[in-house]
């Protein structure tokens, strides 16, 4: 399998979501078909490497031929196209089956916390964006995953994470703010360490 070399969204991404899907699946209790949910969540990134602009689309495309290929059941294959294919932000699709729901909201609980605060560092350094076009990126995307979430387990989990993306964001803005102020603020005063007094 051809995973993206895109940051962010490589094989460890892929372990994460599939570990959020789980947690997810298992507070839900019954009714989930975990074998659909982990090979959507597996596969669910995979279209990257083909299409960027639409990953969703190209990957459910390519897990469809893929099961096909190795003769999974067609019901199920069903339910795993369609769970990749709704899982992104930028899709505009509602996921119709549970599944799709758990994957969408694992995704976007992998953008968000400590992890996701991570992720967005990582794609902007390797895509040339400076500081403040990341702090944008925050308040354009990444705070609004919460509102987006489709279980009671994802909201939750969703807003324990958005706490940290907040507090980081509030420190780093004023660390710049005190920095633009010409003021040593947060960012420490007095002499540097091993300085005598004069």
């Amino acid at each position: 399998m051809v995973m993206p070399r895109e940051p962010g969204h490589g094989w460890d991404h892929v372990e994460r979501v599939r570990a959020l899907s789980r947690i997810i699946a298992e507070e839900l209790g019954g009714g989930v078909d975990t074998e659909v949910l982990d090979i959507a969540a597996i596969l669910h990134d995979v279209g990257r490497a083909l299409s960027p602009e639409n990953h969703a689309e190209a990957s459910a495309r390519f897990a469809e031929r893929l099961l096909r290929a190795l003769g999974y059941p067609e019901d199920r294959i069903g339910r795993v196209v369609e769970a990749i294919r709704s899982h992104s932000f930028s899709s505009g699709r509602r996921p119709r089956s549970i599944e799709a729901a758990i994957l969408s909201d694992a995704d976007k609980l992998d953008a968000l916390g400590a992890v996701g605060i991570a992720r967005v560092f990582m794609y902007s350094g390797a895509h040339g964006r400076g500081i403040e076009e990341s702090i944008r990126h925050f308040y354009e995307k990444i705070l609004k995953l919460p509102s987006l979430m489709l279980t009671k387990p994802g909201r939750r989990m969703a807003e324990e994470r958005v706490r940290i993306v907040k507090l980081f964001l509030e420190e780093l803005e004023k660390e710049l703010r005190d920095l633009s102020r010409g003021s040593r603020g947060s960012l420490g005063g007095g002499d540097a360490p091993g300085a005598e007094a004069r």
